[in-house]
């Protein structure tokens, strides 16, 4: 009996991923969508559609669909949905996949049955919905089958997910809507008030990549030029900042997940919390990469970190993983077929 490939989504705010079983990750591209508003059709989607924003005529809009881990926008999430569908296993596919879209652990219902809906709208036979620690934690490769306890600290671009985890599943966990995009917003916030400049998401993200850090003594002499355009003028203009100005804009994001890490380990049950000692932290997610991060988490719980090396795939492989072990997981109340 023949039957559509599996594909596993890591449907994430600032870019997705897809895992097709037997081949690996086939597809990592932005969650941007570019529309003509005149039309209402889809003129971009990924790659090209990111390089639109901000830099599209009155007609056509980049938007993204996803915010702060969940669906912004409900059909144009579905109609960015079946083109990575269609990419992946092509569009002349005569079977429908089966999807599996992993989801931040702290959504509502309702989030979850718009994620459902999404996925089998935009082409998914069946659509089953996975938490991102349990698929983050399968994709680093902790057997989180054992009576033992393993802590994964999953930041993506809309929300930070921290879970203790044992026997397969959840023990306690906590997400916030902190993560990749929320430490750009601060330094666009930040360029703005401190040197008169305005600049866009983009901008601050290639900043952050090149010279951002949570742990400002290992940087103290990096530095890198931002353009933009003058507040005052009106006119373009070249600013050079520091790593140290960097660490300052996004410190409130790096404490508000440091906080939620301390908070977890509060609620950690006294003999897992055993386990995580010896064990130590698992970082995942494209926020993971933030520099010093897992060093300043180290410091301030006193445990140690470690990121794996893809840390951005870990999520998407664990979906894949688990979308192979279907069977043995349809039990399982994080991951629900859609009736």
């Amino acid at each position: 009996m023949f039957s559509g490939e599996d594909i596993a989504v890591d449907l994430g705010t600032a870019s997705v991923l897809v895992y097709v079983k037997k081949r690996g990750i086939v597809l990592n591209e932005p969650s941007v969508v570019a529309i003509d508003n005149n039309t209402n059709k889809v003129i971009a989607v990924g790659s090209e559609a990111r390089e639109m924003l901000g830099r599209t005529p009155g007609n056509i809009v980049a938007i993204r669909p996803l915010r702060d881990g969940v669906i912004a926008e409900y059909d144009v999430t579905e109609k960015m949905l079946k083109y990575f569908i269609n990419k992946a296993v092509g569009k002349k596919s005569f079977f429908k996949p089966r999807v599996m879209v992993c989801i931040p652990s702290g959504v509502t219902s309702v989030e979850e049955r718009a994620v459902k809906q999404s996925a089998v709208a935009a082409g998914a036979k069946e659509a089953y919905l996975i938490e991102e620690p349990v698929a983050a934690a399968l994709g680093a490769g902790i057997d989180i089958s054992e009576p033992n306890g393993s802590m994964v600290v999953d930041i993506g671009g809309g929300t930070t997910d921290i879970a203790v985890l044992s026997l397969g599943g959840v023990v306690c966990s906590k997400s916030i809507r902190v993560g990749g995009d929320k430490f750009d917003e601060a330094i666009v916030r930040y360029i703005r008030q401190y040197f008169n400049l305005v600049i866009g998401e983009r901008t601050a993200e290639e900043v952050k990549k090149e010279i951002g850090t949570a742990y400002p003594q290992d940087r103290e002499n990096a530095s890198a030029e931002i353009k933009g355009r003058d507040l005052m003028t009106g006119l373009p203009k070249t600013v050079s900042v520091t790593a140290e100005e960097i660490y300052k804009a996004v410190s409130e994001q790096v404490e508000d997940i440091i906080a939620a890490v301390k908070e977890v380990l509060e609620k950690t049950p006294p003999e897992l919390a055993g386990d995580i000692i010896n064990r130590g932290i698992v970082m995942t997610g494209g926020g993971s990469l933030l520099h010093g991060l897992d060093i300043l988490i180290s410091e301030r719980t006193g445990l140690p970190t470690h990121i794996p090396e893809d840390a951005v795939s870990c999520v998407a492989i664990g979906t894949g993983l688990a979308l192979q072990n279907l069977d043995a997981l349809r039990s399982s109340s994080s991951k629900q077929e859609l009736s």
